[in-house]
Formats: structure tokens, C-alpha cells, sequence
């Protein structure tokens, strides 16, 4: 049996595991070990000598030494250490106040009250079933329609892992090799549009049919001046804080690093001003900060030890062969890509599919010529159906969880399909006009020095001002305005850190 051949079956057999519900993290290192071991064999040597176990530490040490996962913990104890505090009770009942006036007032403060906080937190599970515990009621006691009101608090839910900051684009920047800051403001536009046209179907289905949504009358008795203060209380500081740490990495003030850093210490500051910060809660944030970061490291070391290997014996050969011999466009490329990350996203998480798949999809964009940001902003939204898509839609999964035992199980699903119909207008607007991707980072980050014309008598007398940067060449090594240079490809010598080449694990 030929190499190619082992390395599919290696990528069947996993696939076998996942369905067989193996933790995912340790199946891919076992699997990479084991093969590898194969792999890497040589005739009379001992098998601790292995290159496996050398590979696997090497990884090991790339992961952990990556500055830029450094951003993913402080991020997610942002998150956890809000969620902690109970500001999202007060964040929701100063949008219901403020949006009176609005049709459909709470299932549009409920959306906005989900991508506000799913956008601090970033962990879809929490928002969903926060806001389920405390929007949800107050929806269907005033006489909300179920589907809608169940729609709502799910398709908003997941609104975090496409809109900065996001952990999901940091965990793809590092997966792909592309700043973190760049694809932070290529994905603003198409977040910004997808939560419009949200708040627009919402609004628009109220408008048109009035009784889906009764308007409350216990929000008509609230003065103007109460309410402006309740806005300023509760919905000023929560997103102050996040157009801050946002702002600051896309005008270059921090990196992506520094700004999460800043980001938790404003978290804990709101905690201590709303009179919520304790030791447990502190304690419970820190607990689930570490619980979750350490998940992803272990998919981040098993992953690049399984695709090492696979890619070692032949199979991503194989795979971008076989996706050459279609003779596809490039338009054709990116819609089988997304149909398999759409199939992929009913039996796994979006971590999985990011640190995992993603991987073996990269080395053909250059050959259809696609923008890195372009496909990552693609999929980030793409993985939005995985959430909202039955049989395994986890945010419908995780509101009927805490929902009235009358909220069946299909009417969130019902619930959820016309915001799924948003989901794929968002993908082929974008597909129609890339530039709502690529504008906002060309605009910011793009080269606005003319190049220099040289003449033939004039070459090799002329000083490369790549020299000041250290040799480096600007397109590979140089910095983004405002981002971190470890988002890039590192020098030779360079410290050790994520390298998207190491996937390929060298040549047999």
C-alpha cells in the first residue's frame, strides 16, 4: 500500500473517531503519533528515536511560544469575567427601554443585547443561554411570536465568532498566517451587515405583521430621563469598553495582545463598579479561561502533528491533485470549499473545523488566486449555519436547554431558518462584491508610497530600502500598520512561532 494510500486512510480512521465520539484533541495526536511512527520510520532504529516524538515536541513548543494565541485567554477571560458580573440583565432592560419605540422593540433589543455581548465574550453557548434565561421570557410574556423570539436570541448568539474581536479570526490567523489586525477589518463590514440585516428581517416582519411582536406596556410608563440614565449605566460602559480595545488594534495603537490585556483589566474594572466582582466569580472566570485556552492549544498541537504527518505521507498532495483535476474556477473553488465546510459544520465545532480542515484548503489559494482575509471572512460567516442549521444546530440545542417546556424543539428550528436565509444573502453579497471584505483593510493598511522607477544604469547602485527593515521583504516579513509582526511568517532565525509551512512536514 502506497503512501498517499495510508494517509487517506489516516484521514478516514479520524474521521471514524469523531463520529464514534472520541475527544477529538488526543484522537489527532494519537493518530499523528501513530502514523507517524510509520511515517518517519527508519530500518534498525529504535522507535523513541523516532522523528515523530521530535515533530510532536516541536509543535508542542510552536504552540505554546506563539505570541499571538497570547490574545485568545485574555480574551475569553474578557468575556467570562462580564458574563460573570450580570451586566447583561442591565444591558437588555436599557435597550428595551430606549428601543420603545421601535417595532418589535424586544426582539430588537434582545439581537442587539446578543451581538454586543457575543462580541465580548465570543463563546456562543454562554450568549445563547444567557440571554435565553433572561430575553426569552420577557418575549413570550408579552405575547411574542415563538419562532421569533427563539430566532432571534439563537442567529444573534453566534453573531461573536464573526464579529472583532473575534477568537475564532485570531485562531484562523494563526492557522493561516495572516494578521490578526487585517482580517479584524476585513470581517467589520460583513459582521456590521449580517447584524443589519437581522435587525432589518426583524423589524421589517413586525412592521408587516404587527401581532408577532405586541409592544410592552410596562416599558411605556418609564420617563425619558430614567431611561437615558439606564443607557448610560449599563449599555454605555459594556460597549465603550469594546469599541476601545476594538479601536485600539485596528488604528495600530496596540496589538491584538496588548489590547485583550487591556480588555480584561476593563472587564474586571466594570465587574468592581456594578458592584458584582468577587472572589468566586473571579475564581469561576479563571477557571473557564483556562479550561478553554488549554482546549485549543491541545487542538492546535494535535492538529499540526496529524496534518504534519498526513501531508508527510502524500495525502495533501493527493487532495490538491484531485481538487486541480476538477479544472474548477476560482468561483467554483470556494463555493465546494464552503458546501464542505457547511456538511463539516453539522458534527463539529468551529475550532475543529478551523484548526483542523482549514489547513488542507490553504496551499490551493494561491493557485486560484484568492485573498487569505477573503476566505477566512467567508468561512467565519459560513460557520454561522453551523449553528443554525438542523439536525445539529447547537444554539436551538443550547436554548432548549433553559426554554419553557412548551418551546418545542422544531419551532426554534422554524425559528432559525429565516435567519439562516440571511446568513447566505451575507455570503453572496459578498461573493458578488468581495471589496466589502477587502476595502476597509485596504483603505486603512494599504501602501500608499508610489515604488520607485530604476533604471538599468541606476540597479545595483541603489540601496534596498528593505535593508532598513533587516533584509526582510516587505510582502513577506514587514508588519501590517498596526498589526504584530509575529502574525507574519518569521525570518530564518527568527524566535520560534506558528509557521503555516510546518504543515507541510517536510519532504519524504
Amino acid at each position: 500500500m502506497s503512501d498517499p494510500i495510508i494517509a487517506l486512510c489516516m484521514l478516514g480512521l479520524f474521521i471514524v473517531f469523531i463520529f464514534l465520539g472520541f475527544p477529538i484533541a488526543f484522537t489527532l495526536m494519537a493518530m499523528g503519533i501513530m502514523f507517524g511512527v510509520y511515517a518517519y520510520h527508519t530500518p534498525g532504529q529504535n522507535i523513541f528515536d523516532n522523528n515523530i516524538f521530535y515533530l510532536f515536541t516541536q509543535n508542542t513548543f510552536s504552540v505554546m511560544n506563539n505570541d499571538v494565541l497570547i490574545s485568545i485567554p485574555l480574551f475569553l477571560f474578557m468575556g467570562y469575567i462580564i458574563e460573570r458580573a450580570n451586566i447583561l440583565d442591565k444591558l437588555f432592560a436599557s435597550l428595551q427601554v430606549s428601543l420603545r419605540g421601535v417595532p418589535g422593540s424586544l426582539a430588537v433589543a434582545a439581537l442587539i443585547t446578543c451581538a454586543l455581548f457575543a462580541t465580548a465574550t465570543g463563546i456562543v453557548g454562554a450568549v445563547v443561554t444567557l440571554m435565553g434565561l433572561l430575553a426569552l421570557p420577557a418575549m413570550l410574556n408579552a405575547g411574542y411570536d415563538q419562532r421569533l423570539a427563539t430566532g432571534v436570541i439563537a442567529a444573534g448568539g453566534t453573531l461573536g465568532i464573526l464579529i472583532p474581536p473575534s477568537i475564532m479570526l485570531i485562531v484562523y490567523a494563526a492557522t493561516a498566517g495572516v494578521s490578526v489586525v487585517k482580517l479584524y477589518s476585513a470581517a467589520m463590514v460583513p459582521g456590521m451587515l449580517l447584524a443589519g440585516l437581522y435587525l432589518l428581517y426583524v423589524i421589517g416582519r413586525v412592521v408587516i405583521n404587527p401581532s408577532l411582536a405586541p409592544k410592552p406596556k410596562e416599558a411605556s410608563n418609564v420617563g425619558f430621563l430614567q431611561a437615558a440614565y439606564m443607557v448610560i449605566t449599563a449599555f454605555v460602559p459594556l460597549a465603550a469598553l469594546i469599541l476601545t480595545v476594538l479601536g485600539s488594534i485596528l488604528f495600530g495603537l496596540a496589538t491584538p495582545s496588548e489590547a485583550a490585556a487591556m480588555g480584561s483589566l476593563g472587564g474586571v474594572l466594570l465587574a468592581i463598579i456594578y458592584r458584582a466582582f468577587t472572589w468566586q466569580r473571579l475564581r469561576e472566570a479563571v477557571f473557564l479561561t483556562a479550561k478553554t485556552s488549554a482546549m485549543v492549544c491541545y487542538l492546535f498541537i494535535g492538529s499540526w502533528t496529524f496534518s504534519s504527518v498526513f501531508s508527510y505521507l502524500g495525502g495533501e498532495s493527493v487532495i490538491k491533485e484531485f481538487m486541480l483535476s476538477l479544472d474548477l474556477n476560482t468561483v467554483q473553488f470556494l463555493l465546494l470549499t464552503q458546501l464542505i465546510i457547511f456538511v463539516l459544520g453539522w458534527p463539529l465545532e468551529w475550532s475543529e473545523i478551523i484548526i483542523i480542515f482549514v489547513p488542507i484548503f490553504l496551499p490551493l489559494l494561491e493557485h486560484f488566486g484568492v485573498d487569505p482575509l477573503l476566505f477566512g471572512i467567508l468561512i467565519a460567516i459560513n460557520l454561522q449555519t453551523s449553528f443554525l442549521t438542523p439536525p445539529m444546530a447547537m444554539s436551538a440545542y443550547y436554548l432548549k436547554g433553559i426554554a419553557p417546556p412548551h418551546v418545542q424543539l422544531w419551532t426554534i428550528f422554524k425559528g432559525c431558518f429565516p435567519f439562516l436565509g440571511m446568513v447566505f444573502l451575507t455570503i453572496a453579497l459578498v461573493y458578488i462584491q468581495p471589496k466589502l471584505v477587502t476595502w476597509l483593510p485596504d483603505l486603512m493598511y494599504s501602501n500608499t508610497v508610489a515604488p520607485v522607477e530604476i533604471t538599468p544604469d541606476e540597479e545595483g547602485h541603489v540601496m534596498d530600502p528593505a535593508f532598513l527593515g533587516g533584509g526582510a521583504a516587505p510582502e513577506s516579513n514587514a508588519p501590517a500598520q498596526g498589526g504584530e509582526s509575529t502574525n507574519q511568517a518569521p525570518a530564518s532565525g527568527g524566535p520560534a512561532t506558528v509557521d503555516p509551512a510546518f504543515l507541510g512536514g517536510g519532504n519524504k
